[in-house]
């Protein structure tokens, strides 16, 4: 079985960053690494869940949300995978910049009632800003 690209990156190698992993069918796929991987600093669950809220939500409602397709965490608990239509590889970034930043400025973490979320109990916002002000700190620097 092939491997996929993010598999073929050196884990021991990587740094909170972010990163074009490749493109297909005009979907590139972006690794927004907050954390060393194996370094064992890892996002808390409830801050993974609040910044997946925080970030779906922001984005599909920015200008580029006609060229949003996906936005998870990563099972290791070390970032995001963000795949994006169409859109070339510094746009992706700004974008993600701003709405990052977008994010830092909400009360509540969207979706979080019971009704709309199938792990309503397990949220943290200020662990979630934490971890999103840490990231834009990287993006900034590099």
């Amino acid at each position: 079985m092939d491997n996929i690209k993010s598999f073929e990156l050196d884990h021991d190698k990587l740094v909170p960053g972010f990163y074009f992993l490749g493109e297909a069918h005009k979907v590139g796929t972006y690794d927004l690494r907050f954390k060393k991987p194996n370094a064992g600093d890892y996002i808390s669950y409830a801050a993974l869940h609040s910044v997946e809220h925080l970030f779906a939500v922001v984005i599909r409602n920015s200008e580029v949300k006609d060229k949003v397709v996906y936005f998870g965490p990563m099972g290791c608990r070390t970032g995001f995978y963000l795949l994006m239509y169409d859109m070339p590889e510094a746009e992706v970034r700004a974008a993600t910049v701003a709405c990052l930043e977008r994010c830092l400025t909400l009360d509540e973490v969207p979706g979080r009632e019971r009704k709309q979320c199938g792990n309503y109990l397990e949220h943290d916002l200020e662990g979630a800003k934490r971890e999103i002000a840490a990231y834009l700190e990287v993006l900034k620097r590099g």
